[in-house]
């Protein structure tokens, strides 16, 4: 299925999820990034935390399929998108969740503030009982 339409760097962020590549991800950011992941947590904040941050999470699974877009709608600056995220734990358990990302974009095209909505206790369960 291809990826619904939507600005070059909200793009790269789920295509950079899906291969695993954790610099071009962060590279979707701005450098004064705000990521909430999830909406509720303390927001990581600026491009290079947001790389470690990544960095710490894709060692968790083997492999990391990614976020796949489902749906995405653009007004102004502003874009929403529904995905779905699919990965195997290093035990060889599959883990799924899905939500929906809010992006505000700055004057270049990057992610200025990234905000994941999703639930982190599902996920997390997941990678309990894995």
């Amino acid at each position: 299925m291809p990826s619904p339409a939507m600005p070059k760097s909200v793009l790269q962020f789920f295509t950079a999820s899906q291969q695993g590549d954790a610099d071009a991800w962060a590279d979707a950011f701005a450098e004064d990034a705000l990521f909430h992941d999830p909406v509720g947590q303390k927001p990581i904040e600026g491009r290079e935390a947001i790389r470690a941050f990544i960095k710490s999470v894709l060692p968790n699974f083997d492999p990391f399929l990614g976020l796949t877009p489902l749906e995405a709608h653009t007004v102004g600056q502003f874009v929403a998108v529904s995905w779905h995220g699919s990965a195997v734990s290093t035990t060889g358990r599959p883990v799924n969740w899905s939500g929906i990302n809010v992006y505000e974009l700055d004057s270049e095209g990057l992610i200025h503030e990234a905000k994941a909505f999703f639930n982190h206790a599902i996920f997390a369960a997941q990678l309990a009982d894995a």
